[in-house]
C-alpha cells in the first residue's frame, strides 16, 4: 500500500505486536511508543523505531493523547492505528489525531460518540426498531434510580457504566441489598477507566449466549459482516474463550443478526472494523447490547474461518479504498477457537499473578496460531491488562478445533506467573464444553479449579524432565541484558544473554515463598496480590463476619474485593484508599469476639 510509509500503533503488547506484523507484509513502518515499564517489551523490540512516551506513572503513558500525536508528528507517521483499549473508543483522542493532520485508523469520532455512550445507543437502537435488553435509556444518578428501576424490570440487574466495556464498569445486583455496592462499585470503574461516571440499569439475563457481530464499512457506502463469534465462555464478565461460529447459531440466525449489525454501522455512517455485541435468550430472543468501535481482541477467529485480514481492511479503508470483498465473498470455511491465556490464578478466584516468564515456548503445528507480546524473561507488569498470549486453532469442525486446542495447550510452556493454560485445558475436557452448552455453573467452580491445578502440575513436571523451554537444562537460565541508548527521545538498544547463576532460581523461590505467607491463623488479613487500595469498608473496633467486604484493591485493571475470613472484630487496620499495596501486605487484623458479643 503506498498510501502510508509509517504508522504509529498508540498501544502495547500482543495487539501492538499483531498490528506491526501486518504492516510490515504491507511494506508499511512501524512505529512502537512505550512506558517506562515496557523499554523492554516484545512491541518495541519489533518495531522499525520507538519512542518513549515520557516520564511519569508508568500505567497511564498510554492515555498521553498529546504525547503520542506529538512523537507521530515527529517520527513522520501518517497514521495512528490504536489497537484496542487505551485510546481505541476515545472520540476527543480520534478528532486530536485529525486536527494534526493525520489519519485515524478507526472510525469516524461522531460514530464512536454514537455508540460510545451505552445509554445513547441503546435509544439509537431501540429507535431504529432493534430488540434491546429490557431497561432505562437514562442515566441513573442515584442508588433510589436504580431501586425503581429494578422494581419495575426485576432482579437481578445489571448496574453499567455508560461508556464501559470489556466488563469493567459492570456489576450485578441480585437483591436490593447488593444495589449501593453495584451502583457505587460501576460508577467508580467507569470514571477510572472511561472518565465518564455515569450508568445505567438493564434487566441481567441469566444463561444467556454473549453473541457478538463482525462488520466492515468503508467510505465508499459498502458494509459487510463477517459472521458471528460466540463468546458465552466469562469470569468476571470478561471474555475466557471465543469461538465462530456459534455452536447456538445457524445460517438463519446467523442471517438475521448480520443484517441488524450492518444496519447498526449504516445508522451511524459507521467506517473501519466494529463489532456488535448482543445476548441471546434460552427462548432465541437476540438482543442489541452495545458496539465496540474497534477491532477486538478475539478478531482472530473471525480471520481463521474467514481468512481476511481485518487489520488490513481497516489500514485500506483509511487510506480511501473500498472494501476487498463483498458479501457475497464472504464464507465461513471450519471452526475456530480462542483460548486467552492470562496471568491468573484460577485456584485464587482468577486473581492476577504478576511476575517474571522464566521460561516460555509457544506451540506450533497445522491451524495453530500466537498472538503474544512477551518472550522468556519478560515481566508481566502489575500496571497492565494480565493477558500473555492469545492461542488460536482453526480447523474442519468444532470438535477437530477442540482436540487440536487441547494439544496446543498441551504443548504452551509458560513458567513463572501463574496463567490459565491449566484452566483451559480442564474446560475443554468438561461435558458442557463439548457439548456446546453455556458452562455458566462450571466456569468458576472450585471442580473445575481443582482438576486446572492437577494439568498445570502435571505439564511443569514434564517440562523439567524434558530439559526445559528451551531444549537446556531446566536448571541452567539466562538473564537477558539490554544495554539501552535514548537520542532525542528515540531508543537505541543493545541486548545480551548472560548465564544466572546457580542460585538465583532458588533466591526466586525464597521469595515467593515468603509473599505467599498466609496470616489466616493469626487473624491477619493479607493482601493476595500487588495494586491499590480502591476503597475500605472496615473500622478499627468493627465486628466482621466471614464474607463481609473489608477492602476493594485495583490489581492489572481489574477490581479484586477482599474478605474476611472469620468472624471477629477488627484489632488493627493498616491501609486506606489510595494506598499502595505489595502481595501478602498485612491489610487488617481480626481478633475474635468474646462470646457474649457473637
Amino acid at each position: 500500500m503506498e498510501t502510508f510509509t509509517k504508522i504509529l500503533v498508540a498501544n502495547r503488547g500482543e495487539v501492538a505486536v499483531r498490528v506491526f506484523r501486518t504492516l510490515r507484509e504491507l511494506g508499511i513502518g512501524a512505529v512502537a511508543v512505550y512506558s517506562d515499564a515496557d523499554r523492554d517489551a516484545l512491541h518495541v523490540a519489533l518495531a522499525d523505531e520507538a519512542h518513549r512516551l515520557g516520564p511519569g506513572p508508568s500505567a497511564d503513558s498510554y492515555l498521553r493523547g498529546a504525547v503520542i500525536v506529538d512523537v507521530a508528528l515527529r517520527a513522520g507517521a501518517e497514521a495512528i492505528h490504536p489497537g484496542y483499549g487505551f485510546l481505541a473508543e476515545n472520540a476527543g483522542f480520534a478528532r486530536m489525531v485529525e486536527e494534526a493532520g493525520i489519519v485515524w485508523i478507526g472510525p469516524p469520532p461522531a460514530a464512536i460518540d454514537a455508540m460510545g455512550s451505552k445509554i445513547a445507543a441503546r435509544e439509537r437502537m431501540r429507535a431504529a426498531g432493534v430488540s434491546v435488553v429490557p431497561g432505562t435509556t437514562e442515566p441513573a444518578s442515584s442508588v433510589e434510580d436504580v431501586l425503581e428501576a429494578a422494581a419495575e424490570i426485576g432482579y437481578p440487574v445489571a448496574v453499567k457504566a455508560s461508556a464501559g466495556g470489556g466488563g469493567k464498569g459492570l456489576r450485578i445486583a441480585r437483591s436490593a441489598d447488593e444495589v449501593e455496592r453495584a451502583f457505587e462499585t460501576a460508577r467508580r470503574e467507569g470514571e477510572a477507566y472511561f472518565a465518564d461516571a455515569a450508568v445505567y440499569v438493564e434487566r441481567y439475563l441469566d444463561d444467556p449466549r454473549h453473541v457478538e457481530v463482525q462488520v466492515l464499512a468503508d467510505a465508499h457506502g459498502n458494509v459487510v459482516h463477517l459472521g458471528e463469534r460466540d463468546c458465552t465462555i466469562q469470569r468476571r464478565h470478561q471474555k475466557l474463550v471465543e469461538e465462530t461460529p456459534s455452536p447456538a447459531v445457524d445460517a438463519e440466525l446467523r442471517s438475521r443478526i448480520g443484517a441488524i449489525a450492518v444496519d447498526a454501522a449504516r445508522a451511524v455512517e459507521y467506517r473501519s472494523a466494529g463489532t456488535v455485541e448482543g445476548l441471546l435468550d434460552t427462548d432465541g430472543s437476540y438482543y442489541f447490547l452495545e458496539m465496540n468501535t474497534r477491532v477486538q481482541v478475539e478478531h482472530a477467529v473471525t480471520e481463521a474461518v474467514t481468512g481476511i485480514d481485518i487489520v488490513r481492511e481497516q489500514v485500506r479503508i483509511a487510506a480511501g479504498e473500498p472494501l476487498s470483498m463483498t458479501q457475497d465473498d464472504v464464507a465461513l470455511y471450519g471452526h475456530a477457537i480462542e483460548c486467552r491465556i492470562n496471568a491468573e490464578d484460577v485456584t485464587r478466584g482468577f486473581l492476577p499473578s504478576p511476575g517474571r516468564i522464566t521460561a516460555y515456548r509457544e506451540p506450533g503445528g497445522i491451524g495453530v496460531r500466537v498472538d503474544s507480546g512477551v518472550r522468556a524473561g519478560d515481566e508481566v507488569s502489575d500496571l497492565y491488562d494480565p493477558l500473555v498470549a492469545k492461542l488460536v486453532v482453526h480447523d474442519v469442525d468444532r470438535e477437530h478445533a477442540r482436540r487440536r486446542m487441547l494439544r496446543a495447550l498441551a504443548e504452551f510452556v509458560i513458567e513463572g506467573p501463574t496463567t490459565l493454560l491449566g484452566f483451559h485445558r480442564a474446560l475443554l475436557e468438561t461435558p458442557c464444553f463439548i457439548e456446546g452448552r453455556t458452562c455458566q455453573d462450571v466456569v468458576e467452580s472450585e471442580a473445575l479449579a481443582e482438576r486446572a491445578q492437577e494439568l498445570e502440575q502435571l505439564s511443569h513436571v514434564r517440562t523439567r524432565i524434558g530439559g526445559g523451554a528451551d531444549g537446556r537444562s531446566a536448571s541452567t537460565q539466562t538473564r537477558e541484558r539490554v544495554v539501552a541508548l535514548e537520542v532525542d527521545g528515540r531508543r537505541h538498544e543493545v541486548r545480551l544473554r548472560v548465564e544466572e547463576p546457580p542460585w538465583a532460581e532458588l533466591a526466586r523461590r525464597h521469595r515467593a515463598r515468603s509473599r505467599g505467607l498466609s496470616g489466616d491463623a493469626t487473624g491477619a488479613i493479607r493482601s493476595p496480590m500487588q495494586g491499590t487500595v480502591l476503597s475500605v469498608q472496615v473500622e478499627i473496633g468493627g465486628a466482621v463476619r466471614a464474607g463481609d467486604l473489608v477492602c476493594v484493591v485495583e490489581a492489572m485493571k481489574m477490581e479484586n474485593e477482599i474478605v474476611s475470613h472469620t468472624d471477629g472484630r477488627v484489632a488493627e487496620l493498616r491501609v486506606q484508599a489510595g494506598d499502595q499495596v505489595s502481595n501478602g501486605k498485612v491489610i487488617c487484623v481480626i481478633a475474635a469476639s468474646s462470646g457474649d458479643e457473637a
